[in-house]
């Protein structure tokens, strides 16, 4: 991958591809395993972008085939092992104990929910998630008003 590339078309877009890592990772290790196969799975696509829709989408809709692909992969790996929450201390994306939380309650939601959830952290409209999703705009707004109200009684209970 050519520094140019990241330059231009992947680091504008680091923290979407960021946040979308982090919610699918239990540890630093694997969010970089995640971030940088889905930096190389957008360079490698990046020929097949047809402009259909806006960059961002394109790398979204990549990093989260990514890191479901990665999730499932690892989740067949690693049946028995059970994660620790012990987070590393400086420079880490696991580093603030209530975006921790955060992420353990999105962790809670369905694949799909969780993908429209950090769609909709990143501000895109109602349109542009459901064109992602594949449903319609007013379908989105109320399955983000369900999520809202699940993820408050998951934060109130502090996640079980």
């Amino acid at each position: 991958m050519s520094n140019d590339f990241y330059t231009t078309s992947i680091l504008p877009h680091a923290g979407l591809i960021i946040k979308i890592c982090r919610a699918y990772t239990d540890s630093q290790e694997d969010f970089e395993d995640f971030y940088q196969e889905a930096c190389l799975q957008i360079w490698k696509t990046r020929e097949a972008f047809q402009q259909k829709s806006k960059w961002s989408t394109w790398i979204y809709r990549i990093t989260l085939n990514v890191c479901l692909t990665l999730s499932k992969k690892k989740q067949r790996q690693d049946r028995k092992v059970s994660f620790s929450n012990e987070l590393s201390e400086h420079n880490s994306a696991f580093a603030n104990e209530h975006l921790n939380l955060l992420y353990d309650a999105i962790k809670k939601l369905s694949e799909v929910d969780r993908a429209i959830i950090l769609l909709h952290l990143e501000e895109n409209p109602y349109k542009e998630i459901a064109a992602v999703i594949g449903t319609s705009a007013n379908n989105i707004a109320v399955r983000i008003n369900r999520i809202k109200k699940q993820l408050k009684e998951l934060l109130d209970g502090k996640i079980n």
